[in-house]
Parts: structure tokens; C-alpha cells; sequence
């Protein structure tokens, strides 16, 4: 007669997938909201068990070893089967409810999604939202991700995607640094200028400053007396009179309403990708994801709030 798998051993397979996906006990402990040493020991437990050495661990990495790999890829297809099942049940419910899971990059969640989720919570009370923000392109099936929001749409058959918006960028200066140095009239005046660049936090590569002349896209990048890898730092430290430099509209909108920003160049704006929501094939029946992802087709009206306040400007 076949051993029956005990709850331990399920929840050791839980903690041991987590830190694999994420790539450390204390992620894991997070996701989880137990304790790291919690992680730990149902992953040493497993590993006394299965007789197994799963990870190679130093003080700084947790890396799967062969066999770790081998069980890794078995237990996720385990936990997505579970995940399916519980799906399923919560398809069942016509009223949303339960957590749901979004991740953004810090701009979007910062300065589109997270003033409108009073909002939102306010439609549906019995939904509690867990926003995470971060840039990282992971593989949100394994975090376990509901809804995506990201800039660009990523190519994966097992996600559904919805196009919601333009991400529009431009340049900006303050009118208090705009009255000290002039205004540019012509790109090549930029050389003259103090400027503030932005930096991928995951490339260390400075923004390319995208303009649109005469049917065509080219890119300059100007010397910059400061770089930043955080898109609402370069507009905070562009309203405090550093200089010009590039800004999604929607980091800049509230700046420019409140005569903090001024647009230049505005005819030569580009749209850099576009906005897109991304969810797991397997939510397609999700009443919670119908739900945010209809909500999020409100907040991305044609034109959007922020790309009129720019213009208007």
C-alpha cells in the first residue's frame, strides 16, 4: 500500500518551490508571510526525507542542484494543478472576493494604480488587493501573479494580454529653471543645458531620449549633470529646478497641473511600447481578474487623464 503524502511534505514542496522561483528563503518567508526559518526547515525536512540535497547554498545564493531542478519542475506542476483548482472554485463565486495578486513597475503602481484602488476596493469590498511593484520580468505563474501591468507586451502562450494605454514620454524642465537658462528651441540647444537622465536599474544603461522629427525617431543622449534609476526621482528633482529631462506623462501630469513642470519640445513627443495587462491563461474565468481588468479599462481612457493635462499645458 502506496504511503499517503502528510501535510508536511506538501508544505515543505510549497516552501522549497517559493525559494527556488525567488531565489532565497527570506523572498520565500515574504511571499509566504511565515518566517525564513520557517522556509528553512520544511526545505530540510523535505531534503531528509526525499535523502536529497536540493540547493547549493552560500551567503548569497541559493542555486537548485540537479536534482533540486528535477524536483523543482515536478513541484510546480503540482502546484498549478492546485492553482487550477482553486481557480476554478473561485470562478464559481460571481462576486469577487478572496486576495488578488498585481504587480507594476513602481511608476504605474505609484502613480496610476495605487490612487485608484480606494476606488476600486470601495466597487468591491470583499477583494483584498496585494500590489507588489518591482521591474523585474519574472515568471508571474510561478509568484502566483493574478494581473500584470508592464510596459511592452511580453510574448508568452500561456498569458492573455490587453493593450491598455500609450506610454508616452517627453521632455520636461521647471519654469523656475526655464526663467534662469531659456528655453530650448531646437534639440541641439540641449547640449547647453543642464540635464537629468534616467538609468535602467536592470541594464545600468542610461535612457536613450527618444524624439519624433520629421516622420523619423532618433535619439539623443545629452550629458547629464545627474542620473537617476527611479522615473519619479528625475521628475522630483526636475520640479526642484535640476534641469531637463525625460518623463512618462503619467509621472509628469501632476507636476505640469500644478505649473510644477513645463513640456518641451511637446510636438516631438514619442510613444515609447504601450501599457499592457497580463494575466494566466488559466484566470480567464477569474471573476476577480474580469473585475481589475475592467477597472483598469477605465483608467485608461482614449485619451488618458494624464496625456490631456500634458497637452492642455
Amino acid at each position: 500500500m502506496k504511503e499517503q503524502i502528510g501535510l508536511d511534505r506538501l508544505t515543505g514542496l510549497i516552501a522549497f518551490a517559493r525559494a527556488a522561483s525567488l531565489g532565497s528563503y527570506t523572498a520565500a518567508a515574504r511571499d509566504l508571510s511565515v518566517s525564513p526559518s520557517a522556509i528553512s526547515k520544511s526545505v530540510q525536512r523535505l531534503e531528509q526525507h526525499f535523502g536529497l540535497k536540493l540547493f547549493s547554498r552560500t551567503t548569497r545564493s541559493l542555486t537548485l542542484t540537479p536534482e533540486g531542478r528535477d524536483l523543482y519542475e515536478r513541484a510546480l506542476r503540482i502546484l498549478r494543478e492546485v492553482d487550477d483548482i482553486d481557480q476554478a472554485a473561485v470562478a464559481s463565486r460571481a462576486e469577487p472576493s478572496g486576495t488578488l495578486k498585481i504587480t507594476a513597475p513602481p511608476p504605474i503602481g505609484l502613480n496610476i494604480l495605487a490612487p485608484a484602488l480606494p476606488r476600486f476596493r470601495a466597487r468591491y469590498p470583499k477583494l483584498a488587493i496585494d500590489l507588489r511593484l518591482g521591474d523585474q520580468f519574472s515568471d508571474i505563474i510561478e509568484q502566483g501573479i493574478d494581473v500584470a501591468v508592464r510596459v511592452g507586451n511580453l510574448a508568452d502562450s500561456r498569458l492573455i494580454s490587453k493593450t491598455l494605454g500609450p506610454h508616452r514620454i517627453a521632455a520636461f524642465a521647471s519654469p523656475v529653471y526655464l526663467a534662469r537658462r531659456g528655453t530650448p528651441q531646437q534639440l541641439s540647444e540641449l547640449a547647453h543645458h543642464d540635464c537629468v537622465n534616467f538609468r535602467y536599474q536592470s541594464s545600468g544603461q542610461a535612457l536613450r531620449w527618444p524624439f519624433q522629427v520629421d516622420g523619423k525617431v532618433i535619439e539623443l543622449v545629452p550629458d547629464s549633470a545627474i542620473v537617476i534609476d527611479a522615473s519619479d526621482a528625475v521628475a522630483a528633482v526636475l520640479a526642484a529646478g535640476g534641469g531637463i529631462g525625460i518623463s512618462p506623462t503619467y509621472v509628469a501630469a501632476p507636476y505640469v497641473a500644478r505649473g510644477e513642470l513645463t513640456p518641451l519640445f511637446p510636438a516631438l513627443a514619442v510613444e515609447r511600447f504601450s501599457i499592457t495587462a497580463l494575466w494566466p491563461e488559466s484566470r480567464r474565468g477569474s471573476p476577480n481578474v474580469k473585475a481589475f481588468v475592467g477597472f483598469l479599462e477605465e483608467l485608461f481612457p482614449t485619451p488618458t487623464p494624464w496625456d490631456k493635462i500634458v497637452r492642455n499645458a
